[in-house]
């Protein structure tokens, strides 16, 4: 008899304020801004039925990727790291590369690049040149948060490094005003038409209130019919979730919404997409 398979979170963080600063935290963020433990990490993944997640990165350092490759080291359901390079010089890339991809569970990278100034930095030329050091390695990009700066120069990216899975996290952020869903619509679904992109269902609330699955459902059936279940994957994004009530409501909103879709459906969104994209190698 065949086991089930595995049903992973593709998008959780866990950060440690006496490992490294993460200046975007702060007083703002209420409840947010303070660390969180691989341990809590297990406890809400348990709860929720799920069997491991991927780590991703919080913050453009060094100090955080090791951070989490240590913690994926001591923890059977950390199942992959999606950590961070230097992107713009394809030397410190090769030797970031070389340095992270020691771990197997290193899966891929991702740079905040909604916190970056620069509205052109995934079309500068050495940031280009270092993503395809990563596609050489059968490795991952995870664009951060693309709306509304980043969302058609990902695009472009994704049709410039074919050979590059170009990963768009919590579906580029769905804006809350009206005025611009249709923009952002129109934007992802151009994305979309990349079959070496990947949609992640994460953070898709538009409100600031605990999600419900009437809420998502717009945004959802969207994502389905612009990438199709075997190109999306479900990311709780926890402890950001704890803005909105924690991880419980969200999952609980999302997979509602999941479980009406056929089998093969439900296991590409909860396991067989992140499995494949993150070359996860859990047993």
């Amino acid at each position: 008899m065949n086991a089930r398979p595995l049903r992973i979170d593709a998008h959780m963080h866990l950060w440690d304020l006496t490992v490294s600063e993460y200046n975007w935290l702060g007083p703002q963020f209420g409840e947010l801004n303070t660390s969180w433990s691989a341990d809590q990490g297990e406890r809400e993944l348990r709860q929720a039925g799920l069997d491991g997640a991927i780590l991703v990165q919080a913050e453009d350092s060094r100090v955080d990727t090791q951070f989490m490759l240590d913690v994926a080291d001591l923890n059977d359901w950390v199942f992959g790291v999606v950590g961070w390079i230097s992107l713009e010089s394809t030397d410190a890339a090769s030797a970031d590369l070389d340095r992270w991809s020691r771990n197997p569970k290193f899966s891929g990278i991702r740079h905040l690049v909604n916190d970056d100034p620069r509205d052109d930095f995934l079309d500068l030329p050495e940031v280009r040149a270092s993503l395809a050091l990563v596609a050489e390695r059968g490795l991952t990009f995870d664009v951060h948060d693309a709306w509304p700066r980043h969302l058609d120069r990902a695009s472009r990216l994704a049709s410039a490094l074919p050979q590059l899975t170009v990963v768009l996290d919590h579906l580029a952020k769905p804006p809350r005003e009206q005025e611009g869903f249709v923009p952002w619509k129109r934007g992802v679904k151009r994305f979309a038409e990349r079959e070496n992109t990947v949609g992640k269902l994460s953070s898709l609330s538009r409100t600031s209130t605990p999600p419900t699955a009437d809420a998502l459902r717009e945004v959802f059936d969207f994502a389905l019919e612009s990438f199709g279940a075997d190109r999306l994957m479900y990311g709780g994004d926890w402890p950001m979730t704890v803005l909105a009530g924690g991880y419980e409501p969200t999952w609980t909103a999302i997979s509602t919404l999941i479980s009406e879709l056929s089998p093969t459906e439900q296991h590409a969104i909860l396991g067989g997409t992140a499995h494949r994209v993150y070359a996860v190698r859990a047993n």
